[in-house]
């Protein structure tokens, strides 16, 4: 049996064509031993993936007798573990009952991610676990449920910003200059006036009347591609959610970054249509950027580049992962 450290990937739902074509094109790609559902299994080095919502870390073989043993052999690793099921599902359910509980309560707005480790595991056959006691992301799953306000904020786009900045660990301070391109109806304009931002929200659409009300909020009606940097003075955010191809939003950034009028960039990367890995590339190899696929991204990703991060272009989620 080779010795090559084994890396499982869990693709975000809908995207297993993604993952497996990314890991393909990653230099010095992985062999693939198997691909089930959602979970693919490689031998080789980890590499980073942005279309993996979750990265099971140093995964083990492990053959156990019966449900009990199985159980055990994961309660000596440590205390949490997340099951994926594939087959044998009954028999997956009865190890996972023999675990302690983990019941999560869903999270708030900025609270700590959780510190202790969270495992994955399945089972290969019924006699053999694949285990991870080290994972990418802190959530069974890679996935982040929230305590949603079901009130305010005008569209659900908002969880996106709340899950970058809760997982992420940075956010605009209070004051800061804000400008939100494509703003309507003002998810995200929201969350930032909230924070406290001054934020122009850009969009020809309407905002909604009660994020055009709050505190900071100003309407700018034009298109988010109609503006000239150099007309709009610093800022210290440039924001996009706006809905466009993913080669004029590379553009626009370009344009905004060499302007030199924006410290801090966050976008989304929307796809109309098949997944263009060009342009993919062309956002990772921005300096000091990283491309995320946030749990609730649908056919899109996440790019942000902050100021004076010291960051190589980086994609995925293992890449901030501690050695």
């Amino acid at each position: 049996m080779s010795d090559r450290p084994l890396t499982a990937y869990l693709a975000a739902r809908g995207f297993t064509g993604e993952l497996l074509e990314e890991i393909a094109r990653a230099p010095g790609s992985p062999r693939i031993l198997r691909a089930d559902d959602r979970l693919v299994l490689t031998e080789g080095e980890p590499v980073a993936a942005v279309w993996a919502q979750n990265v099971w870390l140093g995964c083990r073989r492990l053959t156990f007798s019966s449900v009990s043993d199985a159980a055990r052999m994961l309660r000596e690793t440590q205390r949490n573990w997340a099951k994926y099921s594939v087959r044998f599902h009954r028999r997956a359910e009865l190890i996972q009952a023999r675990l302690p509980v983990w019941s999560p309560k869903p999270m708030r707005f900025l609270d700590p991610v959780p510190a202790s480790p969270m495992g994955s595991w399945t089972l290969l056959d019924q006699h053999t676990l694949l285990a991870a006691s080290r994972c990418s992301s802190p959530f069974p799953h890679g996935e982040l449920d929230f305590d949603e306000d079901h009130e305010a904020p005008p569209s659900r786009a908002y969880l996106k910003l709340w899950e970058l900045f809760t997982v992420q660990g940075f956010r605009p301070r209070a004051g800061e200059r804000c400008l939100d391109l494509g703003g309507a109806p003002g998810g995200w304009s929201w969350v930032l006036a909230a924070l406290g931002c001054r934020v122009t929200s850009v969009d020809k659409a309407p905002l909604d009347p009660r994020v055009a009300a709050m505190p900071g909020v100003t309407h700018l009606r034009e298109s988010a591609f109609g503006l000239d940097p150099l007309d709009c003075g610093s800022v210290d955010w440039l924001f996009s959610d706006v809905v466009c191809y993913p080669r004029r939003l590379l553009g626009l950034v370009t344009a905004w970054i060499e302007s030199g009028r924006c410290r801090n960039v966050v976008c989304s990367v929307k796809f109309q249509g098949r997944t263009d890995f060009e342009v993919i590339d062309g956002f990772a190899a921005i300096p000091g950027s990283r491309l995320v696929h946030l749990w609730h991204n649908r056919h899109e990703l996440t790019w942000f580049r902050l100021e004076a991060t010291g960051r190589e272009p980086t994609r995925g989620p293992i890449a901030d992962l501690p050695p």
